[in-house]
């Protein structure tokens, strides 16, 4: 597993110790209420009121009820936090402006045969929102509602979050964690998920597709795992260093065959839906991807923070030129760090596209809190197929028709005990390697009085 190294008891939420569960809640209720009393946004502010309730009632349902209480808590959490106020929001038309950014971007279109407006008509704005940094897949999630006009179901968060449940389901599923079902809830219901789903939600698709490439790395499957990167980086360009972590694995890894495959499909997908509109239109594209989020057009991004990159850029001149020589020199460190050093297991490379995200984050001229969803899903992800490979393994080591046993249930059990399961299993071998009378033997010397 690269390093990690869990326990078996943590295979499923509802396998967790309750006082975890209830430390989870704990501690999502408690950001809840700080976003609903600290923030400047209402729209933030009414996702903290309702998300901590919603938490609260969970905690309370996994201290006090003993059977079914943990499920009863995950449904509470993901209803809480996430369900209510993602239909009231999309019901009542509250949202951040990404969202009308989305939606506006498919009705160009529809009309214009391009998800971004003309480089002429952004010279003449001073509205940043009137810009689309987005990659064409992103407009896909507002065709709904410029097809149909506003309306719960047509609201873009409710097709990321759609969309983010079932292909996160999968990265699950196919990274190995067991009851998938459940951790999904979890991880969607938590603050990192919720919270940026419900207000605005434009990387919660992206990094479901993140996890479900790395997932099928782990076999690996080199071209559904190009398929789903490849569907990321046409997302939002945030997903390209992704798909670098991935070729270096996979050439350490598994060779130049596998390289090739995954490459020649992540960039077959790139191509099939940003090559149009870069041949097409290049100059909108170079301004409303590139160069806005660098902050390098006329009109800079909402997107502030006290991160070291925002406010070295706040500065002036210099302090911006600084930032984005910072973030160039950040970028060509990791990119060595992936030559001389590659991660040779899906774990480390997680990890480090994991912290290589977050460096990016801190250092980018234009960012919020909010990008951190990167790094901390994929921590999240990991650690749950981590758990569900590590109780696969210690049944390996067990040996076939063995249940698994959490480090605690090992202690307790006393050393007759351990020695009387470990005849049983070599008897057993016997048996089927030599008959009836090596059984009888390997029973004799496991009988009771004779070391083994």
């Amino acid at each position: 597993m690269g390093g990690l190294r869990l326990s078996a008891g943590w295979q499923s939420p509802a396998a967790m110790p309750r006082r975890w569960l209830a430390g989870i809640f704990a501690a999502s209720a408690i950001f809840a209420v700080l976003v609903a009393v600290f923030s400047s946004d209402s729209v933030h502010r009414l996702w903290g009121t309702i998300a901590a309730c919603g938490y609260g009632l969970a905690l309370l349902t996994v201290a006090g009820w003993n059977k079914r209480g943990c499920d009863a808590a995950l449904v509470l959490s993901f209803g809480g936090a996430l369900a209510v106020p993602l239909a009231w929001m999309a019901a009542h038309a509250l949202q951040q402006p990404e969202v009308a950014v989305v939606a506006q971007s498919a009705s160009t279109l529809i009309h214009q045969g391009t998800p971004y407006p003309g480089a002429a008509a952004l010279a003449a704005t001073k509205n940043p929102n009137a810009y689309n940094p987005y990659l064409p897949v992103m407009a896909l999630f507002g065709l709904p509602r410029a097809v149909f006009g506003s309306g719960l179901l047509t609201d873009p968060r409710v097709w990321f979050g759609a969309v983010f449940l079932v292909v996160f389901w999968y990265a699950l599923r196919f990274g190995g964690a067991r009851d998938p079902g459940r951790w999904m809830i979890l991880i969607a219901a938590s603050p990192f998920i919720a919270f940026e789903l419900a207000v605005g939600g434009t990387d919660v698709p992206m990094v479901a597709f993140l996890c479900l490439g790395f997932a099928l790395l782990w076999k690996p499957r080199p071209v559904p795992a190009g398929l789903a990167l490849g569907v990321a980086a046409a997302i939002k360009a945030t997903a390209w260093p992704a798909v670098l972590v991935a070729i270096a694995l996979l050439a350490v890894r598994d060779g130049k065959r596998a390289v090739g495959a995954f490459t020649a499909t992540a960039v077959a997908v790139v191509a099939a839906f940003v090559g149009p509109f870069a041949i097409g239109h290049p100059k909108a594209i170079l301004v409303n991807t590139i160069k806005f989020p660098l902050g390098l057009a006329h009109v800079t991004s909402q997107a502030s923070s006290p991160l070291p990159g925002h406010v070295l850029a706040q500065t002036g001149p210099v302090g911006h030129a600084i930032v984005v020589a910072l973030l160039a020199l950040a970028g060509l460190t990791v990119a060595v760090s992936l030559v001389i050093r590659p991660p040779r297991t899906v774990p480390r490379a997680v990890l480090l596209l994991a912290g290589a995200m977050t460096l990016m984050f801190v250092l980018a001229p234009s960012t919020r809190f909010g990008y951190l969803i990167y790094p901390a899903t994929l921590a999240l992800w990991l650690l749950a197929v981590a758990a569900g490979r590590a109780l696969r393994d210690e049944g390996v080591r067990q040996g076939p028709g063995a249940p698994p046993a959490s480090s605690r249930t090992r202690r307790r059990t006393s050393p007759v005990t351990r020695q009387a399961a470990l005849c049983s299993a070599r008897s057993g071998r016997s048996t089927r390697a030599a008959g009836a009378g090596s059984a009888s033997a390997a029973s004799a010397r496991c009988s009771p009085g004779r070391r083994a």
